[in-house]
């Protein structure tokens, strides 16, 4: 019996996939496709409003920062004869203990700078949580302290690399 039945299922599935008179789907161009993929028009960014006290600030921040350098770079000069003097000494010896102290002052002098950079950066994550535009001063103090934070990082891993690890 179930063998009869084969061929009425086969027309009853093969009339469920007919077309049923509502034709194919249009290929003309859909109102979405029309606007086209090209990026809209950027407006011309805002003027940039002189902020005198942000001035002041980043006066004061830079004006540290430059101080924090001079003093690195005067530590760099007292660190500089006393790794050259650890420099094939054993770790623990009197030379490689002095070169430590050295580094360590340098190391110093380094986190004194690095809170004028933080201080920076706090200043220009004020300004952009407030959806203001950049302020090219502050750009600039924030790229100095970046050049001056790498250049001490450079200056005590070359100190660094001259005598033995402890």
């Amino acid at each position: 019996m179930t063998y009869r039945m084969a061929p009425a299922l086969m027309l009853l599935f093969a009339a469920g996939c007919s077309a049923g008179g509502r034709g194919y789907p249009s290929l003309a161009v859909r109102p979405a496709e029309a606007r086209g993929w090209a990026e809209p028009a950027t407006p011309p960014p805002a003027a940039v409003v002189a902020d005198p006290a942000l001035d002041a600030q980043i006066a004061t921040a830079t004006t540290a920062l430059a101080g924090n350098g001079r003093d690195f770079d005067a530590a760099a000069r007292r660190a500089a004869p006393l790794v050259g003097a650890a420099r094939g000494q054993a770790a623990g010896s009197e030379r490689w203990i002095a070169a430590q102290s050295a580094l360590a002052e340098l190391d110093a002098q380094r986190a004194a700078a690095s809170d004028t950079a933080t201080t920076i950066e706090d200043l220009a994550g004020s300004r952009a949580q407030t959806g203001l535009i950049d302020y090219p001063a502050l750009e600039a103090a924030r790229g100095q302290a970046t050049a001056l934070l790498d250049r001490e990082a450079a200056r005590i891993k070359a100190l660094q690399a001259t005598i033995p690890a402890g």
